[in-house]
């Protein structure tokens, strides 16, 4: 529970009654490997605060191919932000890639401590409009860079990612050919 307020107080610091209103709505939650935690369709009901484990966000296009949007992993948050807080089906699918662990709020609960705690509001919307604008970055570097650019960035921004995640869903990640990431795997030099 410290490395959750550590991860909020790094936003906005909460007076402690904010905490413990909130600390207390945060209940624990184990998953096996592979769980689909929210579905396409389905309206996200938590967001969760990764204590143990890996997770990805993707989209499945036409033909069913994949789309990996994101990755979450410890000390992280996560869940299908715009359906959690639009209260609208998913378009995407959240599951965990290994055994996972995490503290999860609800929605309801969270809206209410939005009401009751300036502070908690002001948290969530200033963690939303960082998530959005690492969306607004993410989104031009697919746009814009070629596939060794956006190989480099990945790796100088979390060089971790390379140990810890399938090569598959890195690759599906940067929007390159799995072929062209082996490739690059083995030839680029940072």
């Amino acid at each position: 529970m410290q490395q959750l307020r550590s991860a909020i107080d790094a936003v906005v610091p909460l007076p402690e009654d904010a905490w413990e209103d909130l600390s207390g709505c945060f209940l624990p939650l184990a998953c096996k490997r592979k769980t689909v935690l929210t579905a396409a369709g389905d309206t996200e009901r938590y967001c969760y605060y990764v204590t143990e484990g890996l997770q990805r966000a993707f989209a499945l296009a036409e033909g069913q191919k994949e789309a990996t949007l994101m990755f979450s992993y410890p000390g992280s948050f996560s869940g299908i932000i715009d359906s959690f807080f639009l209260q609208q089906p998913s378009r995407y699918y959240l599951e965990t890639l290994t055994q996972s662990a995490f503290l999860r709020i609800s929605y309801n609960d969270i809206q209410r401590l939005m009401q009751q705690h300036p502070s908690i509001a002001r948290w969530v919307h200033i963690g939303t409009m960082a998530a959005m604008a690492g969306v607004m970055e993410r989104l031009i570097e697919i746009q814009t860079l070629g596939a060794e650019q956006k190989f480099r960035r990945l790796l100088a921004r979390s060089p971790h990612v390379l140990q810890l995640i399938p090569h598959k869903y890195l690759a599906s990640y940067l929007g390159i050919d799995p072929a062209t990431f082996s490739k690059l795997l083995g030839g680029v030099r940072l």
